[in-house]
């Protein structure tokens, strides 16, 4: 029987079409790619997270910490040190009868107790609360007996130390402490913690709503924008989910960089860097979704229409984004230490935004494989053929009807110099308002839109108390000087005393220690104990050492170097407004009888940040403005087009700043604004404002190389309009979520932002820019404008 051999070679499966072979190999290395950006991005979640949840442990909302080296008063400060071994941070305790009346000597010697007791208070981690003092506690009565003032003096130089489990700041836990120590032990009578430790603690926990109800609210407002432009129950989470990566990884990056002094954090910072990177990561997202979208119909995989939208979000995302970082960036030209470290720290977020949105968001899309456009679900785009939907023409699929922003395009493009016209004349007229706008600063008690009890308990002491003495004026002047200076100083309206400082200290001015106890306690008994009517001040109300006004004047003084101390009280606290002009006249008068002189403390501090924060207001602008030009002439390969470009956005600040005026002034009542608040509002207005335009204008350059530059503007308003206007109203929404931070400077910049950002979206960049690049027509490229094709 013959039997037949198969043949081996005939046997085998034909080998694969070298085509197919290629898409194999090709699918494998897109998955390997996604898998790896996942992981990494995994990895990047999980120690930035932790980063994000701990940032506001390297925080310092010390003014004195952002002046530059120079300031006047930072110098005195330090001269001023030579004068004393310790520097204090006064917790100040102020009680008073619950009716308003005076307080009985059983409530007196309650609080002597009070006094007592606090160097006892154990704090986080063992320690007891006398360990970081810098004195006594002792309690002082009140001239008129209805209060007593009970100052803790905290050594300044532990304050930011971290302890306990918690790792809260030593200030914090001490005023958290003393406040529940006073509820427990002072019944029938009201308290306040306040004084510069009170305001400190109270603003760290205003503060720390940042790292859980601002960012929450923000993510909550952007979700529910999402749904309704994508009416998609998946994709929001993709982008979503973006943007937290993406704020991961920017405090994984911020927190060392803070912890190790390179970069200065504060609370502002901390909540302008959440919001900037949830708005910016989610608005490139908005961007090369619209396109992947739009490709999907031209493409049958997913994989090839995410590599051509890729490519041609490329350029407007890094344009925007590096516009965004060069503007940011400039403000490290700012001599206060909070302004200059909010350039860096903002740009890293702006980078990982960018960052995010082309790598991790084109993963999360990427993961299905084919089935990828099912994330568009319910409304899936469907693959038509290549170049079968017209990008100019939005029409709702089985509708002849143009979209809104084909027929917004057609009435701008009908009436390009009517529009732009009356479009600037309006935005002229709301910029006319700007000079009424009040930002020279505000008081401490200003600058918390919630009740706080550091601020109702400043009142109460300014009621019983002389305020002023606190944290005096201080002056650093040559020993022969000494005597025309404090006549100088005392000459000074709203100046109560000034004095040398001395070997020997006295009690404040106004704090009568010897006029005995109150009416109401037994004069004959002697004080309550605890209540020292003989020793010197309080500890804790000079921060400094050495006595203010009232001091024995025959005592030695201090001379250190030839140069004495002068202490000056003034009638307002050092954290109001009018000790800060009191301060600025008293600096005039000091300078003409000793023109060496130095004045510092917290008024003057106060007095330096917002003078130097009007300084970098004449001085950033200009540089951001060139800078930004000169991105977007590299951009558009033109002059006049980002000529045309700054001067809208320009002419949108201003018309912004002045509506924030009428609506400060008038509407909501607010006692002024922050010093820095106009450079903020422009450095995020223009850097951020021009990213709309920027989008525009990319696809209306693209447009116009082929199609002509009128062709060109109606074809990129409409197709760009949806998109941008997405854009425009997550980044508004995610701006309004600072005002859920209950402090005035967040509110204000919070409304500035959000208004302007929507002035840029729904005006400027929908009917001012279109209409007049439309009536400048090819002009709009010079000098390059060979390339475009007549209109």
């Amino acid at each position: 029987m013959l039997t037949v051999q198969e043949d081996p070679v005939a046997t085998q499966a034909p080998p694969a079409p070298p085509q197919r072979r290629v898409r194999t190999r090709s699918a494998v290395g897109r998955a390997g790619l996604i898998l790896l950006a996942l992981v990494v991005w995994l990895l990047v979640g999980a120690f930035g997270g932790m980063a994000q949840g701990t940032l506001s442990e390297v925080q310092e909302n010390d003014n004195a910490a952002f002046l530059p080296a120079n300031a006047e008063s930072t110098r005195a400060g330090e001269l001023s040190a030579q004068f004393s071994d310790e520097t204090t941070l006064p917790a100040l305790v102020v009680v008073e009868a619950a009716d308003g009346g005076t307080l009985g000597a059983g409530q007196v010697e309650a609080v002597a107790a009070f006094a007592e007791a606090v160097p006892d208070i154990v704090l986080p981690g063992g320690g007891a609360l006398g360990d970081v003092l810098t004195g006594p506690v002792v309690a002082v009565p009140s001239e008129d007996g209805a209060a007593v003032l009970v100052p803790v003096p905290l050594d300044a130089t532990v304050a930011n130390e971290l302890v306990g489990e918690g790792e809260e700041r030593v200030v914090n836990a001490a005023v958290a402490e003393l406040r529940a120590l006073a509820a427990d032990q002072l019944a029938g009578v009201s308290t306040w913690v306040t004084g510069p430790a009170g305001a400190i603690a109270d603003l760290v926990t205003a503060f720390g709503g940042i790292d859980g109800i601002l960012l929450l609210t923000a993510l909550v407002v952007v979700f529910v924008i999402l749904i309704l432009v994508y009416r998609s129950p998946s994709l929001p989470f993709a982008v979503l989910l973006t943007s937290v990566f993406a704020l991961a990884a920017a405090a994984l990056v911020i927190k060392p960089l803070a912890g190790g002094g390179v970069l200065q954090l504060n609370g502002q910072s901390q909540g302008i860097l959440s919001i900037l990177v949830v708005g910016a990561a989610t608005d490139y997202s908005l961007l090369l979704v619209a396109r992947y979208r739009e490709e999907l119909t031209r493409h049958a995989h997913p994989a090839d229409a995410m590599k051509v939208a890729w490519r041609a979000s490329l350029e407007p995302v890094l344009a925007s984004a590096g516009t965004v970082i060069v503007g940011l960036l400039c403000l490290l030209l700012s001599d206060l230490g909070s302004n200059s470290s909010l350039g860096p720290v903002a740009a890293i977020g702006i980078a990982s935004a960018v960052l995010a949105a082309l790598t991790l968001l084109p993963a999360f899309l990427l993961l299905a494989g084919r089935r990828s456009r099912f994330i568009f679900w319910p409304r899936t785009p469907r693959y038509t053929g290549a170049d079968v939907v017209d990008g100019a023409h939005l029409v709702t699929r089985g509708s002849a009807r143009p979209g809104i922003w084909e027929r917004v395009a057609t009435f701008v493009t009908s009436h390009a110099r009517p529009v732009w016209v009356v479009t600037a004349l309006v935005l002229l007229a709301a910029a006319a308002f700007v000079p009424t706008l009040r930002a020279e600063g505000t008081s401490d008690s200003d600058i918390f839109l919630a009740e706080t009890e550091s601020v109702a308990g400043e009142a109460v002491l300014a009621e019983h108390f002389d305020a002023g003495q606190v944290q005096p004026a201080v002056v650093i002047t040559a020993e022969a000087n000494a005597a025309d200076v404090i006549a100088a100083a005392e000459a000074v309206p709203g100046v109560t005393g000034a004095s040398l400082v001395t070997a020997a200290s006295g009690p404040p001015a106004g704090v009568d220690t010897e006029a005995g106890p109150p009416a109401g306690v037994d004069t004959e008994a002697g004080p309550p104990a605890g209540v020292d009517t003989e020793a010197g001040p309080p500890a804790g109300v000079d921060t400094e050492s050495g006595p203010p006004a009232g001091v024995d004047t025959e005592a030695e003084p201090v001379v250190v170097d030839g140069l004495v101390r002068i202490d000056v009280v003034t009638e307002d606290a050092a954290e109001t407004q009018a000790a800060v002009a009191t301060v600025r006249e008293l600096r005039t008068a000091v300078h003409a009888a000793d023109a060496d002189a130095l004045v510092g403390g917290a008024a003057a501090q106060r007095l330096d940040t917002q003078d130097t924060a009007a300084k970098d207001l004449r001085t950033i602008i200009p540089v951001v403005l060139v800078a930004i030009f000169l991105m977007l002439v590299l951009l558009l390969r033109a002059v006049v087009a980002p000529l045309v470009l700054l001067l809208a956005n320009l002419l949108s600040f201003g018309a912004t700043m002045g509506i924030s005026a009428i609506v400060f002034n008038h509407v909501l009542d607010l006692p002024g604004a922050d010093a820095t608040v106009p450079l903020y509002g422009f450095v995020f207005l223009v850097a951020l404002g021009i990213d709309y335009s920027i989008f525009l204008m990319t696809r209306v350059r693209e447009e116009s190389l082929v199609r002509g530059t009128r062709e060109g503007v109606h074809r990129g308003l409409a197709v760009t309009g949806g998109v941008i206007t997405s854009a425009g109203l997550v980044l508004a929404a995610t701006f309004s979520a600072l005002a859920v931070i209950p402090l005035l400077f967040l509110l204000q910049l919070a409304f500035i932002v959000a208004f302007g950002v929507l002035l840029d979206t729904f005006v400027v960049r929908s009917l001012l820019v279109p209409g007049l690049v439309h009536d400048l027509g090819r002009r709009t490229w010079w000098p390059w404008q060979r390339r475009v094709p007549q209109d």
